[in-house]
């Protein structure tokens, strides 16, 4: 039995208490989910700024009425310390993914950024050190890797940061450190890597490139690639993450806590196979889809070239072992994509 399988059984017969932020988002309500139907206790903040009310529709048809009768939802702000605070209140775990995680919306408004990644973060932070609670574990990104080349990467080198999202997780990183020399806060951080699953947001143009892509061949629209398509990234489905998230959550590993970890599934998918993937996975379930290339334009600033993760790291101190590849991601989450982004 996997560490995943063993904290499952434990968490369903001795519940807890748990903050996600973010919760009306794409990974905070599959943790919400998650947790639901462990049958914890969930109190969930969100402003709805990139968070849909429909994503907390879909998680209350999904779990039991008993089940949802366990969740408090709290619309708030991370940005205010009132909120945060409230929240924190009588919680045992926090987990942190409230965000604006895009590059390109950083490039285009560093301060709007630096309000919901750090300043969020901080007020977070400060929230769970008043509150006690037994561990913070927050949403890093691997963006913090920027400019250094190596691969895969080890979460013991990084490089410059190559947009101000990448700059604001490695500001977060270094204030979870300083609360736990400084206050004795328990955190972990999660540096994600490409994540996707349901409830992913395909509109707008900071849309995720898999629920981007696919709601474009389905719509027969123009599918376009930044670069030459040789451009690298390591995919992974949010079941993976939401695994790493309560590991990291509930450990009794003393060398675990207070580090950052890779969450990812540790294999590199170029865009070029990445395309042709999605193409065959839509038209093994059903899809008729014409024949269509993707039509390739300039690199996008900001982004890094290649990404592949080392999860040697997260196997050996949390137990994680991701339980989906990008191909049984994909078979899962595609019928969600198409009914929904469309």
């Amino acid at each position: 039995m996997s560490a995943y399988d063993q904290l499952q059984k434990k968490l369903k017969t001795n519940p807890r208490t748990w903050l996600v932020t973010g919760v009306a988002g794409f990974i905070g309500s599959n943790l919400l989910e998650a947790l639901l139907r462990m049958n914890q206790r969930v109190v969930g903040l969100d402003n709805f700024a990139t968070g849909k009310k429909r994503n907390l529709a879909e998680v209350k048809a999904l779990v039991s009425p008993a089940q949802w009768r366990r969740f408090r939802f709290r619309e708030g702000d991370i940005a205010d310390s009132a909120a945060c605070r409230k929240a924190c209140a009588g919680v045992d775990y926090v987990l942190h993914q409230a965000a604006l995680g895009s590059v390109p919306l950083s490039m285009k408004d560093p301060l709007g950024s630096h309000r919901s990644n750090v300043t969020g973060c901080l007020n977070m932070l400060l929230a769970a050190r008043d509150a006690k609670v037994k561990r913070f574990v927050y949403a890093s990104s691997s963006a913090i890797y920027g400019d250094d080349p190596g691969l895969p990467k080890v979460e013991a080198k990084v490089g410059r940061p190559l947009s101000p999202y990448a700059a604001t997780k490695a500001i977060d990183e270094t204030y979870a450190t300083a609360f736990a020399l400084a206050y004795g806060l328990p955190s972990i951080g999660l540096r994600y890597f490409n994540v996707f699953g349901c409830r992913q947001d395909p509109d707008g143009a900071y849309a995720a490139v898999i629920p981007k892509w696919t709601a474009s061949l389905l719509k027969r629209e123009t599918v376009y690639i930044n670069g030459d398509g040789e451009t690298s990234r390591d995919f992974c489905f949010v079941a993976n993450v939401v695994q790493a998230n309560l590991l990291a959550a509930t450990t009794r590993n003393a060398d675990a806590v207070n580090q950052a970890y890779n969450v990812a599934l540790g294999q590199r998918t170029t865009l070029n196979e990445l395309f042709y993937l999605l193409q065959g996975t839509l038209r093994r379930q059903g899809a008729a889809l014409p024949d269509q290339k993707p039509v390739y334009r300039d690199f996008r600033p900001g982004d890094v070239r290649h990404s592949l993760a080392d999860i040697r790291k997260a196997r050996r101190l949390l137990g994680y072992a991701p339980t989906h590849t990008i191909r049984q991601g994909l078979d899962l989450a595609m019928g969600w994509y198409r009914q929904n982004v469309v």
